[in-house]
């Protein structure tokens, strides 16, 4: 586990504070949080802080302090024109440029990895590629990728994780003036799996950038999206959607922060829970910088519980630097069936418990539809027919 310093500054606002971590000095805002590549920069985790207090730590400290295999992580990437892969050092300019690790798990996946799987998209017909990631252990690893859209691309690239794997890792995502990128992580890992995904994105001028995280499969998942609206015009719309089984902790941390003007975001998370210790957690921050006129913002997240035991935190923060925006808000609700939706359903002759399914089904595939690729969207909705085939919604 090196402790070396980043090669460079990310090329977006990161402040690194003279007190550092640990200061007694509080962070007044999201954007002042310090950030580092270096493990050691970081103070120890107790499970008290702010960003660790809902998280299972004690189950994932190897990920945390622990030694991390940092040679490539098994990937397959599908080939298109106008597409390039390939593995790059970590002193590569690419490196660091969406932004850099806000606490000690991702500067651990960040400092242990030896190479970063690089996908730069050029083409402005629209293509699409997938990071096929199929775990074969659960020794515990680190992995480092960084996606580029240049100027004007347009794409879709999917990370697909599937088999059984301890993992810890730092995606960067960058979308160049006047591209439209997608980038859907999808987490279907087996039932033992733990995964630690921070993923950074700096979008620019007039670029728009649709972020999805599905997360399915696995023992421990958490995501956390962070994406900087830095160019005028650019455009972020964050998707997420989870179905929590019994035991499994599924956690989502989101962060849009709007610095540049007139730009707009959308953050859309919806989760469904069923089982004994079934948990997810979601916490939105949203920052409308002082220099972010009129910009145009709404987050918001649904969790449908289906059983009693499980646990679904959900909080929203919006902070707002100046009052020249187009608009901002934020919502947040967790409960149970709409009995007027089962009474409607009912009412035309279907039973209950298929009234109830299709209910659940519905509430999900609003997200699902908003992907924009058919054949993902085909492949999501029979994993969530499968979750609600093996689970009696009562």
């Amino acid at each position: 586990m090196s402790s070396a310093p980043a090669p460079h500054a990310p090329t977006i606002e990161t402040q690194q504070h003279a007190h550092g971590p640990g200061s007694p000095v509080p962070v007044q805002t999201r954007n002042e949080r310090f950030s580092s590549a270096a493990h050691d920069d970081f103070p120890a985790v107790t499970g008290r802080e702010l960003e660790w207090k809902l998280t299972p730590v004690e189950k994932i400290r190897d990920l945390i302090d622990g030694e991390l295999d940092g040679s490539a992580f098994p990937a397959e990437v599908s080939t298109a024109p106008g597409v390039s892969v390939e593995w790059i050092g970590l002193d590569d300019a690419r490196v660091g440029s969406a932004g850099l690790a806000e606490e000690r798990a991702a500067a651990n996946a960040w400092s242990s990895s030896a190479k970063a799987l690089a996908v730069t998209l050029t083409s402005e017909e629209h293509v699409s590629i997938t990071i096929d990631r199929t775990g074969t252990d659960r020794a515990p690893r680190a992995a480092h990728t960084v996606i580029t859209a240049a100027p004007h691309a347009r794409g879709l690239v999917v990370i697909d994780n599937r088999g059984s794997a301890r993992l810890s890792e730092n995606v960067e995502i960058v979308a160049g003036a006047g591209s439209d990128l997608t980038v859907v992580s999808l987490q279907e890992w087996d039932d033992e799996s733990v995964h630690l995904s921070s993923q950074f994105a700096r979008v620019d001028k007039d670029a728009r950038l649709k972020h999805v995280v599905v997360s399915l499969g696995g023992a421990i998942v958490r995501v956390n999206p962070s994406v900087h609206l830095a160019g005028a015009g650019a455009d972020g719309q964050l998707l997420g959607l989870y179905f929590a089984d019994a035991g499994q902790h599924l956690e989502q941390r989101v962060y849009v922060h709007h610095i540049a003007p007139q730009t707009i975001s959308r953050v859309t998370y919806k989760g469904a829970l069923n089982g004994a210790g079934a948990r997810t957690v979601w916490v939105g921050d949203v920052l409308i910088g002082r220099d972010a006129t009129g910009t145009d913002s709404y987050e918001q997240n649904r969790n449908l519980v289906l059983s009693d035991g499980t646990r679904a935190d959900s909080i929203p923060n919006l902070e707002i630097e100046t009052g020249d925006i187009a608009g901002a808000g934020h919502a947040s609700a967790t409960g149970r069936f709409d009995d007027e939706q089962l009474f409607y359903l009912r009412s035309r002759g279907i039973d209950e418990q298929e009234a109830r399914r299709l209910v659940v089904l519905g509430f999900l595939i609003d997200v699902v539809q908003k992907i924009g690729a058919p054949e993902l969207e085909q492949r999501l909705i029979a994993a969530i027919e499968a979750e609600l085939d093996a689970v009696e919604v009562v």
